[in-house]
């Protein structure tokens, strides 16, 4: 085998190497939540990306949620209407823990129920903000950007602004802002 041919094999087993080794810590270390088996189109599964390059932020002041039931009919509305583009400030238990969304821009994926008749879809952007430690039956207040969608709708924007052109999303979890 000449010189050349050498290289790349040593390229391709430490690239094989990798891709296994990341494999094996996506689905063997440290990702031990329990999924649910709610019927749903959305896929269950957990990925292990975690953003370090911001943290959340300590706070023992919980948000307020005000106006719950007005937003909650504001929700029920756009189901009629499809008005999409509106923030909220609301609050709900997770239902359901999905699998991250990695193309493009990577985001954690769960379902929020805020009552009995409304269940969301929160996309938080991980490369903009720190992942939520999440589990299924955690309760979170949350700020974003609500879209319409025939499931239900869909919260986004529940991270900082990168530009600064509006007020930052976040969402509250355990005492601890993650935006």
């Amino acid at each position: 085998m000449n010189r050349a041919m050498k290289k790349i094999v040593i390229v391709a087993v430490i690239l094989a190497a990798s891709s296994g080794y990341k494999y094996y810590q996506e689905n063997f270390q440290g990702n031990s939540q329990s999924h649910s088996t709610h019927t749903t189109s959305y896929t269950s599964k957990s990925s292990s990306h975690n953003n370090t390059s911001s943290t959340p932020t300590l706070s023992s002041k919980s948000p307020s949620v005000d106006h719950k039931q007005s937003t909650l009919d504001k929700i029920r509305k756009a189901a009629d209407s499809q008005k999409s583009g509106w923030w909220l400030v609301t609050e709900g238990k997770v239902i359901k823990i999905l699998k991250d969304d990695t193309k493009g821009h990577q985001h954690q994926k769960f379902l929020l129920k805020l009552s009995s008749d409304i269940t969301l879809l929160v996309a938080h952007n991980i490369d903009l903000a720190p992942r939520v430690p999440l589990h299924k039956g955690d309760s979170v207040k949350i700020r974003g950007r609500y879209e319409w969608n025939n499931r239900g709708g869909v919260l986004h924007w529940t991270h900082h602004d990168p530009k600064g052109r509006q007020k930052d999303g976040w969402i509250y979890h355990r005492s601890k802002y993650y935006k």
